[in-house]
């Protein structure tokens, strides 16, 4: 336990409060320690800060030996976007995945089993689910992790995740307000921009996230985008027009306001991080998220001194910040009261036959989402040990590049010799040459948006009519091959259950 010299006041002790920053390693630092004890209560984990779950748990207990109230928040939506199993890819399908199954109990069973992980390893605040209606296909960041492009579904089953999640004691926070689906550019590398009328908002965007409000979701996430019908000069996570007038006053949400990243260009490029989190509170955020990219103690001196010194230059009312840091306290509140009854280790209630929360409930849910197109030709399942040739596009940020993805392991699980190569923009000349005589399956990943993959997979499929087509990402593209294979998600279980497919042992 830290012991301070000299309590910090009460202005610093809430700026401090506000700040969810992120860490280096496995361990807990001193510094990190030291600001708990001065106030800190919210920190967040990333896939650098996860080996096992009991390195997760034993770090947890480090963080809340220190303050048993401190809020430990992580990036779990599951499906491509894994921090529990960075390394290994999700047990999990994502949204997309339980989209078009379309089984609300279904989505509920799989929320309720992951909230059950994390609050074993300690985690009480999940920033999931995405609650974005993917309506623009060329979208390069949300995609598969959106339940879908209609409102109304992707409504139903924000509301089923957010139970799933806060039945067992873990906090959702519902993202990213007041919608990231019609963009085709991400907020990682610049700003987006959405112009669309007020009315097309209310019956598209703002659906999903009424839906999670009235479902009483305990956290709100919001976005870096800018939206013209609502605020022609500031994006979302900056405008008291979108997250004081829209969020707290007309869909009426009392819960916690929380940042995207704050180093991500679509803020920092502009305003820099340290204006753009006065902004941010100012306009009614009660948290700042930073840390994926700057995880330093640099990073959260610069946050908390920037806001004590708005509010001591009267920039930020300290009505204001102190608000913002009673919300930060009050979710930690309700987070401990769960952790203290042993909410995270309530089984499941019952729901229908085939969805039961489990251990394999992330496999079921896989299997459910498959989509098996059969080409002209009769389909011979493979017995041999085929060639996986993997059509890879850039990893966006939110997904980074070292969760393994496709169905290769899985495959050579099934069939011990299968092989696997990598290919980007090359042509498929690469990967007939590897493959040489055995049976192809090639991998792809939202095939619609790369007229190279295009390219390269119909050069293979005119030279090996037999190959087994397997797509990873948005099913958007008509399909192709002898088997075509829709998985709506490239997590782990998604690879495991198109891998049946291939051998002709799947459900």
């Amino acid at each position: 336990m830290t012991t301070l010299l000299h309590a910090p006041d009460t202005l610093t002790r809430d700026a401090l409060t506000v700040l969810q920053p992120g860490f280096v390693g496995t361990t807990a630092p001193d510094w990190l320690l030291r600001r708990i004890g001065e106030g800190l209560s919210s920190v967040g984990l990333f896939g650098r800060n996860i080996v096992t779950p009991e390195q997760l748990t034993a770090l947890t207990a480090q963080l809340r030996a220190e303050r048993d109230d401190v809020l430990v928040a992580i990036d779990e939506e599951g499906g491509d976007v894994t921090r529990l199993e960075v390394k290994q890819g999700s047990s999990f399908p994502g949204n997309y995945a339980l989209g078009s199954v379309d089984d609300v109990e279904l989505t509920r069973a799989v929320a309720r089993e992951l909230g059950r992980r994390l609050a074993q390893c300690g985690v009480d605040l999940n920033w999931a689910p995405s609650a974005d209606v993917n309506s623009n296909a060329e979208n390069p960041v949300i995609g598969v992790r959106s339940f879908g492009p209609d409102p109304d579904l992707v409504a139903r089953h924000t509301v089923a995740y957010v139970d799933g999640l806060q039945g067992v004691g873990v906090a959702a926070c519902t993202k990213h307000f007041p919608g990231h689906g019609d963009t085709n550019v991400d907020s990682h590398d610049a700003l987006p921009r959405i112009d669309v009328d007020l009315a097309t908002l209310h019956a598209r965007e703002l659906v999903p996230f009424r839906a999670a409000v009235a479902a009483g979701t305990k956290a709100v996430m919001s976005a870096h985008i800018l939206l013209s019908a609502l605020d022609p000069h500031r994006p979302a996570t900056l405008s008291p027009q979108i997250l004081t007038g829209l969020l707290r006053q007309e869909l009426g949400f009392e819960g916690l306001i929380v940042t995207d990243g704050m180093e991500m260009q679509a803020v920092s490029a502009t305003y820099g991080i340290e204006r753009g989190s006065v902004l941010a509170i100012a306009a009614g955020a009660d948290a700042i998220c930073v840390g994926g990219g700057l995880c330093d103690e640099d990073t959260v001196l610069r946050l908390r001194d920037a806001l004590v010194n708005a509010v001591r230059t009267g920039e930020l009312p300290e009505e204001r910040l102190a608000d913002a840091a009673a919300r930060v306290r009050a979710l930690a509140a309700w987070t401990q009261a769960h952790r203290a009854r042993g909410a995270g280790s309530v089984p499941g209630a019952a729901v229908q036959e085939g969805t039961a929360p489990g251990a394999d409930i992330g496999l079921v849910a896989a299997r459910r989402a498959l989509r098996v197109t059969r080409g002209e030709r009769p389909y011979t399942p493979v017995t041999g040990t085929p060639y996986v040739a993997s059509f890879t596009p850039v990893a966006n940020f939110a997904v980074g590049d070292e969760t393994p993805w496709g169905i290769a392991a899985e495959l050579e699980r099934l069939l011990p010799g299968t092989e696997t190569g990598s290919y980007d923009e090359s042509s498929a000349d690469s990967a007939l040459a590897d493959a040489g005589e055995r049976r192809v399956v090639a991998v792809v990943r939202d095939l619609h948006r790369h007229p190279w993959m295009i390219r390269a997979l119909d050069a293979l499929l005119a030279a090996r009519p037999d190959t087994v087509v397997v797509e990873m990402g948005l099913n958007e593209a008509e399909p192709r091959g002898a088997l075509h294979i829709a998985t709506h998600g490239a997590a782990r279980v998604c690879g495991r259950a198109a891998a049946e497919a291939v051998v002709g042992t799947g459900a």
